[in-house]
């Protein structure tokens, strides 16, 4: 089974390096960096998910696909346009409707802070911004009956502006399940990976 970790942004797909290492699935899965597969393209939402689409789609057999705040938001985006190619899914800190107001405080700092802050993240600082903002017209809503393959959401448990947002998809998802990780913040794959390894481990076996 392939499995595919889609990170979250300000990350790299290092960061899922001892969440990978702990689960012992490195040999089976891909971490792609966001940043890098975009391929000189603009940054924005849509280029964004049509690269990590290609990846998906390049897989020959059923995927594991996990993702973390932004990657949760690519993951689930792709398992609503592609349900039967999806054989599990986990959603991390996700959203399924964007924050406008959240975002829109976000791009605020963003604004403020220095470039050199975004370059180990693989982003010019414009372009961080502008995928920020291309980003806050996305609803899933309408459309997330679509995915019936098993789902395990999760969140951190000081993750407060996901929380509300994780418990409500884990209630609408047909077949899903919620989790919280005691002790970890939003990156829950930097800030628990031990942790999160075991969760992770315990849900793949479950849907072997």
């Amino acid at each position: 089974m392939q499995q595919i970790f889609l990170h979250g942004l300000g990350q790299t797909g290092r960061s899922w390096s001892e969440t990978v290492e702990k689960l012992q699935a490195a040999e089976d899965c891909l971490c792609p960096d966001l940043a890098e597969i975009l391929r000189g393209n603009c940054a924005t939402y849509q280029n964004l998910y049509e690269a990590v689409s290609e990846i998906c789609d390049q897989s020959m057999e059923s995927i594991d696909l996990c993702g973390l705040s932004l990657g949760g938001v690519l993951a689930l985006h792709y398992a609503i346009e592609h349900p039967r190619k999806i054989h599990s899914l986990v959603l991390i800190a996700p959203q399924y409707k964007m924050p406008k107001t959240l975002l829109r405080i976000q791009n605020m700092f963003f604004q403020l802070m220095p470039k050199a802050v975004f370059q180990p993240m693989g982003f010019e600082k414009k372009e961080f911004i502008r995928l920020c903002k291309t980003m806050m017209k996305l609803d899933f809503s309408d459309s997330l009956s679509k995915i019936t393959c098993p789902t395990l959401v999760i969140c951190g448990e000081k993750d407060f502006a996901n929380r509300k947002a994780a418990g409500k998809l884990a209630d609408i998802l047909t077949n899903a399940e919620m989790r919280e990780i005691a002790g970890a913040g939003h990156e829950v794959n930097v800030d628990a990976p031990e942790a999160l390894s075991e969760v992770l481990y315990s849900f793949y076996r479950r849907t072997e």
